[in-house]
């Protein structure tokens, strides 16, 4: 098999969204079989430079050079109406197909005395090894299975859930066998078993790779540069080379607390200089009426050079904290309570059995949620566990039991033109409104830093898809709820914050519920009671 030429070159590029800009000065190359990762909060750019990478957006300055064969992968993929899962195969495998038909007519041309009908078999023969081409279809059919995706060609995609046309997505993505590969968090809809075939798929890739994700593990198994789209103290991106996630995290906090202590610093500086300076204003201010016989213009003076000083010296320090920015701000997680007023020990969830024809049958699950109780629920994709945490949602055994549930997809229902504080708001109203919450128990929307004031402000269809998912989270939080289930907490968000999550969810105090197939989550979590939805022994 040849080489790969691929190659994408960004340089100078920045690009912005109307009032806001989101990308700056960015320089990158990608080429041959190099593995990117790209990691930053939600909102700090990274869909938006996989758009740009792949050519779906200019920038506003700066330019993009390409060169091969490219595919993308979205995270949210736009579908016609007509579509089907055939034409989406059918067309995820047209360069194979091409490669075929040329190897075919140049064997039909071919003939022993003419060297040039050679050469063309020869070239035909190379791209269809480049291709695989003998083995797509198999490679085709493995992954759809592997991936659990939909198989039958005349299922439209606007039919499929999302997860479902994410799969089927990745699985042509693989097929195509592009000199570079674009992913956007490619693991938020697939299992333990699909994320493992992913891994081994990527490892062998004889392209480049550039993907976005939020799972710690996938960035150990397959990339060799990191590239945080993070603010720096210095101003630009901060590239990390061939590391475990691990070092490339204590790297990050460690300049993180450099980044703090020095604005503290400088901001504890010019406080004391500012100070300085209006205490020697006051001191000019009183010599103006000096005691009988002093020597006023003189001291006067002295005073007019104390402040000039101060002024310059004030100047100097400001310039120099100019290069110093603001840090960015630090999640603050809320203390929630941990169970209604005279509730007592009885479990606040009980759910005697499962029974949804054709989703989940589990008599056999017997579960009581009491205060600060902890539960992991794992098992591959359509096995039940969301079937199972809508169940525990209806499960309260009193009224003044509150159920946060972060479901895997939002189910807002946004007007035009609706902010998140408006949302938050309406859900506010409608909590107390039916005497779910106490006002005086609220914790206010922009006191935990998942979402900054500026974009709480912003129509809610203007934000990013990891932006979205921490508004659901925070509208969740917001209302202080005894009991926590969460259904793959870490898809969409930014992996500091999925770090963050996770210690967090270890001390807080209310009953929590994590349906997950991240990993390191897994990991972290395995102390906990775990229910296997694809163990019916369990």
């Amino acid at each position: 098999m040849s080489a790969r030429t691929g190659l994408i070159a960004a340089r100078g590029v920045s690009y912005a969204y109307p009032g806001r800009p989101v990308l700056a000065d960015v320089r990158l190359t990608v080429s041959g079989t190099d593995r990117i990762g790209l990691v930053g909060e939600n909102g700090s750019g990274k869909s938006t430079l996989l758009r740009l990478l792949g050519g779906e957006l200019e920038p506003a300055t700066g330019t993009v050079r390409r060169r091969g064969t490219l595919t993308t992968v979205a995270q949210e993929l736009q579908v016609t109406t007509h579509e089907t899962l055939g034409d989406l195969l059918a067309a995820s495998m047209q360069r194979t197909r091409a490669a075929q038909v040329r190897l075919e007519e140049a064997a039909a041309r071919a003939s022993s005395d003419d060297p040039h009908a050679l050469r063309e078999v020869a070239d035909a023969v190379a791209a269809y090894e480049n291709e695989r081409a003998w083995d797509a279809d198999r490679e085709l059919d493995e992954a759809l299975t592997r991936f659990g995706a939909p198989r039958d060609p005349a299922r439209p995609l606007a039919q499929m859930s999302v997860g479902e046309r994410y799969r089927v997505h990745l699985a042509c993505a693989l097929a195509e066998r592009s000199d570079i590969l674009l992913l956007d968090e490619p693991t938020n809809h697939l299992d333990v078993a699909a994320i493992e075939h992913l891994t081994d798929r990527l490892a062998v890739w004889p392209g480049a790779v550039v993907l976005v994700t939020h799972d710690r593990q996938l960035l150990d198994d397959v990339v060799t540069e990191i590239v945080d789209l993070d603010s720096t103290m210095s101003g630009p991106p901060a590239r990390y080379g061939a590391l475990h996630y691990a070092d490339y995290r204590a790297s990050k906090d460690a300049a993180l607390a450099r980044w703090r202590t020095r604005f503290r610093t400088e901001q504890k500086r010019l406080e004391e200089l500012f100070w300085s300076r209006d205490s020697s204003y006051e001191g000019l201010s009183d010599e103006w009426r000096p005691p009988k016989g002093s020597d006023k213009h003189r001291r006067g003076t002295r005073a007019k050079q104390h402040i000039t000083a101060a002024d310059r010296q004030l100047r100097a320090l400001e310039a120099r904290a100019v290069s110093v920015p603001p840090p960015p701000p630090e999640v603050d997680w809320p203390h929630l309570g941990g169970e209604p007023d005279g509730h007592g020990n009885a479990p606040l969830l009980l759910l005697p059995g499962a029974h949804v024809p054709g989703r989940l049958e589990r008599p056999d699950l017997m579960l009581a949620v009491g205060r600060e109780d902890r539960l992991l629920l794992v098992g591959p994709n359509g096995r039940g566990k969301s079937t199972l945490l809508g169940l525990l949602s209806e499960a309260a055994t009193a009224p003044g039991v509150r159920v946060g549930v972060l479901w895997q997809e939002s189910r807002l229902e946004l007007k035009p033109g609706e902010t998140g504080f408006d949302v938050a708001a309406r859900v506010v109203l409608e909590e107390v409104r039916r005497g779910r919450v106490n006002p005086d128990e609220l914790v206010p929307i922009a006191a935990t830093g998942l979402l900054t004031e500026e974009d709480l402000d912003r129509p809610v269809t203007e934000l990013s898809v990891g932006q979205r998912r921490r508004l659901d989270l925070a509208l969740i939080l917001m209302t202080a709820p005894h009991v926590l289930l969460l259904d793959e907490p870490t898809n969409h968000l930014a992996v500091d914050l999925v770090d963050s999550m996770t210690g967090w969810l270890r001390w807080v105090v209310c009953a929590v519920v994590v349906a997950t197939h991240d990993r390191l989550m897994r990991e972290d979590y395995a102390d906990w009671p775990t229910i296997d939805l694809g163990d019916p022994a369990v």
